[in-house]
């Protein structure tokens, strides 16, 4: 079974009740760990607590990080 821990994370609200978070995570089976960036949109339920719609893994390779940031910036 995989676990999962969320190392740190940050988010930004925009619109009604929406989210972007930007968190670096783990994924533990027991024998293996991966870390990885993980991009996810979501909302705020109406008690507060954090719903999320979709998400993206991102691997932790400088290359891939540079090339999204940059991408981003240019679109």
């Amino acid at each position: 079974m995989v676990e999962f821990e969320t190392i740190v994370a940050e988010h930004i609200p925009f619109g009604n009740r929406n989210f972007v978070e930007v968190a670096r995570k783990k994924a533990t089976d027991g024998e293996t760990e991966n870390v990885f960036i993980s991009i996810s949109r979501g909302f705020f339920a109406p008690n507060g607590e954090k719903r999320y719609k979709r998400s993206v893994a991102i691997p932790v390779d400088p290359q891939v990080i540079d090339f999204i940031a940059t991408k981003i910036r240019e679109v």
